[in-house]
């Protein structure tokens, strides 16, 4: 093998391993963000609940889980619940503790857009006698959750990359692929290097496409 500073013949002979792992990384990420926006949703209503025994507990845990390390939690997940008779594949742990951690961040979200629609809706909707399904499916939502999405891209970003902490909890994503690729060969600088140039060609372009979603949003 060359010696050189950087071997990019190295480099295109684990390339495939390394796009396996980004594979891995946008499976996880893709799932758990729509675990993320649905468990958000349903919190945001929790927490609107006129029951406090519905609406404090969501909030509390909302609210621990916001602050707390994401790394403590897929440890909780991985290493702790299996002692209690609770085992599953590090891919689902990781894609559940992702989804649930950013849920809580989108909950937030879902309550400032549902906030942020007019009074008169509401009242217009008792006034027609709507059903509360009919008033949220058909009235609330579909105006709240389009300003909601460029805040939702920035969190599928943040997804993305966060994902990578995965690795911790033996998830064959791209971080760990490098990582592996590296420990094989005892050379680092070209598998996180390649590593960080596949997370920046996702993130960069994605990252651009929200800020296109906040301009256009923001001059309605």
């Amino acid at each position: 093998m060359s010696e050189q500073f950087f071997d990019w013949e190295y480099v295109i002979s684990f390339m495939p391993k390394l796009l396996e792992g980004l594979v891995v990384t946008i499976e996880v990420t893709i799932v758990a963000f729509i675990l993320a926006a649905i468990l958000g949703l349903l919190m945001a209503l929790g927490r609107r609940s006129s029951n406090p025994w519905i609406a404090q507990p969501i909030g509390a845990l909302v609210e621990f889980i916001r602050s707390t390390p994401l790394l403590v939690q897929l440890f909780i997940f991985f290493y702790v619940l299996p002692r209690y008779g609770l085992r599953m594949p590090a891919f689902i742990v990781g894609t559940i503790a992702l989804g649930l951690h950013y849920g809580t961040y989108t909950s937030e979200i879902y309550r400032a857009g549902i906030d942020a629609i007019d009074r008169g809706q509401w009242e217009a909707a008792r006034a027609l006698n709507f059903s509360p399904v009919r008033t949220w499916v058909g009235i609330v939502l579909p105006q709240a959750i389009p300003p909601m999405i460029p805040a939702l891209g920035n969190y599928l970003v943040a997804m993305f990359k966060e994902s990578a902490q995965l690795s911790a909890i033996t998830v064959v994503e791209l971080t760990l692929t490098a990582r592996t690729i590296g420990t094989q060969s005892f050379r680092f600088l070209e598998p996180f290097t390649m590593a960080g140039v596949l997370y920046f060609l996702i993130s960069y372009p994605s990252s651009l496409v929200v800020q296109r979603l906040e301009k256009r949003y923001a001059g309605k």
